[in-house]
């Protein structure tokens, strides 16, 4: 009961449509944000503007999407899932049919910062939707796939656009991502549901204010330092930080803030999204450089180098679900480390190679180092995200969101700014364009390679935090122990109770039940004090008696039953206190363990509400599961130990 995650040995059918369509919403985000990056020279051409303009529609994007992403945890909380999710594709859908009729570069503009708008609201919400959906058991491999589907879009629109152009003109490229993004639209339309308490969040505006001027005075300073005035980009990014230390103080001192600054003081989520934003770092800068060094340099056409580009990004793909599977099991201990080490080595040979007559030993080399990438960027951001509890995991998902857009920035402008400024100097030097660019290309691989090089430093000070986090656990489970502290129901009780009220429906309840992957709720009165229970037990019974026709209430899930719609509409209409137990079985938290094991046991029970003395008010939920837990915990951490 105490977290938004299923508990099942199984994922049911409406979880795997919901992750699949968050999946499809991380793709289609990041598809987007390198998708016009191969048409920037034709766009050039046909509004006759320069590099300095054009450059716009990639970095604005960036910057608009970031600024975007904190708000996108009050809507979340505020609007119901479905209908959010709708209009915030809808912004994409829209961005793509003006960009694709702009009859000029302004309205181009325009329909791309639309579209940012979209992408900055849709990534985090769509990882919401997998957190609260994916059984935590399974959570390594939805995230995995989540994770690949962005490490994927970002490539894959090169690989799509490149070929695209081969054929066509610019404008049907928005067309295109118009027609995915409405695809994408219908699926949420059918397959999502509300997965989140509502609320009424305020989103305070001056914190958004600080927060755009701070991420746009950051980003906009980095993508400026190498190709503009250094003074300017110093001034942008006193602003910037300055603005972000105003926002860090605002959300510290309001009652309502913006973003929630509690998963910073989690070290293994700060070390998490740490090297998640290397891994992308990595995936950005060169999906961004291969492309340029392989048109202006070796001759490839768009085509030729996005082809060159795409086995290893497929295989990333296949390997991303992989890798979460092996972080379920494993855990990240070797392979995040692991996979930094292997995406330094392939860099610096990717680098090596440039020089050399053959593309295809380029190519080759290059599968390795995007495939390592799978190694890091899902694990890295499940072992951030699995240390937050169930209040901070959405504000860790913002945080993550904003990552990605900062870690694109980054890895765009200080790649090419790196390229540029070491091809500039070896011409200046007398060297001819072949040399001068390989040796800038060459640079940025070395940059990538460093980068990477700081990751296994963080992987490994992530290993050592993890270990002294079981550490820790075991000491504190060795001392209640010892103690005799983990005696009472108190102790250990889960206290972050889901109560119903007396005046929901049972559908109303069936609709908590299933977001939050519980079985049972304690129904409260206007007072707070407890009037009840309900569990999906009473639901079924009632149906099975009302509704002959289902066997089980799984039948009306999956809709096989011709008496679903009478059925659904006699649970809108019945109030929970119909089927809900008034005479509840309560344990008291100064009660012992053994008597909360009798309660249980006596009364073929799974979970047993917890109040304060006699007639109080219920302050936890005391289970079966998390006696057991009890009972093995102290074997578990000990053998985890030896294990590490």
């Amino acid at each position: 009961m105490s977290s938004p995650h299923a508990r099942t040995t199984g994922t049911p059918r409406s979880a795997i449509g919901m992750i699949a369509v968050a999946a499809a919403a991380a793709f289609l985000a990041t598809f987007n944000e390198t998708f016009l990056n191969v048409a920037l020279t034709p766009i050039m051409e046909s509004f006759d503007v320069d590099v300095a303009t054009v450059q716009w529609l990639a970095t604005g994007y960036l910057l608009v999407a970031a600024v975007f992403v904190p708000v996108s945890n009050v809507l979340y909380h505020r609007f119901a899932t479905r209908p959010l999710f709708v209009v915030v594709v809808a912004f994409l859908v829209v961005g793509s049919v003006i960009g694709a009729l702009a009859p000029s570069f302004g309205v181009l503009l325009a329909g791309r910062l639309l579209q940012a708008i979209g992408t900055g609201l849709l990534t985090p919400i769509g990882m919401n939707i997998t957190l609260a959906v994916a059984p935590r058991e399974k959570l390594g491999m939805a995230m995995g796939l989540v994770a690949a589907m962005t490490t994927l879009g970002p490539s894959l629109a090169i690989v799509v656009s490149g070929a695209m152009l081969a054929v066509t003109d610019w404008t049907t490229l928005m067309w295109v991502f118009g027609a995915l993004a409405l695809v994408v639209l219908l699926a949420g339309a059918v397959l999502l549901r509300t997965v989140v308490t509502l609320g009424k969040p305020v989103l305070d505006v001056l914190s958004f204010l600080l927060v755009a001027v701070g991420l746009v005075g950051l980003l906009y300073a980095i993508s400026t330092v190498f190709s503009g005035s250094v003074i300017v980009a110093t001034i942008c990014a006193v602003v910037g930080i300055a603005a972000l230390a105003l926002f860090v103080v605002r959300q510290n001192r309001i009652e309502h803030p913006l973003l929630n600054l509690q998963p910073f003081r989690s070290a293994p989520f700060v070390l998490g999204v740490s090297m998640l934003m290397l891994g992308l770092l990595f995936v950005f800068a060169m999906n961004v450089v291969i492309p340029i060094f392989l048109q202006t340099v070796r001759g490839q056409s768009p085509l030729g180098a996005s082809l060159l580009l795409a086995p290893g990004i497929l295989l990333t793909v296949i390997l991303g679900p992989v890798a979460g599977r092996l972080f379920d099991r494993h855990g990240g201990r070797v392979m995040i480390p692991a996979g930094f080490a292997i995406m330094a080595l392939f860099a610096l040979l990717v680098g090596a190679a440039a020089g050399h007559e053959s593309v295809l030993l380029f190519g080759a080399l290059y599968i390795p180092a995007v495939l390592a990438t799978a190694l890091v960027i899902g694990p890295a951001q499940t072992f951030g995200l699995s240390r937050l509890d169930r209040e901070t995991s959405p504000h860790g998902v913002t945080v993550v969101s904003t990552s990605f857009q900062i870690a694109g920035c980054l890895g765009t402008s200080l790649a090419v700014g790196v390229y540029n400024a070491t091809t500039s100097l070896t011409l200046q030097g007398g060297a001819d364009l072949l040399s001068a660019s390989t040796s800038g290309f060459r640079s940025a691989a070395v940059l990538v390679a460093l980068t990477s090089a700081l990751g296994i430093v963080l992987g490994l000070a992530a290993t050592r935090a993890s270990k002294r986090a079981r550490a820790v656990q075991a000491a504190h489970a060795e001392q209640a122990a010892a103690s005799g502290t983990v005696r009472t129901v108190e102790d250990l009780m889960k206290s972050d109770v889901y109560a119903l009220t007396t005046e929901q429906s049972v559908l109303d309840a069936l609709q908590m039940f299933t977001a939050r992957g519980i079985s049972g709720a304690p129904v409260l009165d206007a007072d707070g004090a407890l009037a009840g229970f309900l569990s999906d037990g009473d639901v079924m019974r009632y149906l099975s008696a009302e509704h002959p026709s289902s066997t089980n209430i799984y039948s009306f899930a999956i809709g096989e039953s011709a008496d679903l719609e009478d059925a659904m509409a006699d649970l809108v209409a019945l109030p929970v206190m119909r089927l809900a137990t008034r005479e509840v079985i309560t344990v008291d938290a100064d009660a012992s363990i053994a008597d909360a094991v009798a309660v249980l046991s006596d009364k073929h029970l799974k979970k047993v509400p917890v109040v304060r003395g006699k007639g109080g008010p219920v302050i936890g939920i005391v289970s079966r599961s998390a006696v057991n837990r009890l009972a093995i915990s102290s074997y578990l951490t000990t053998r985890e130990l030896q294990s590490a």
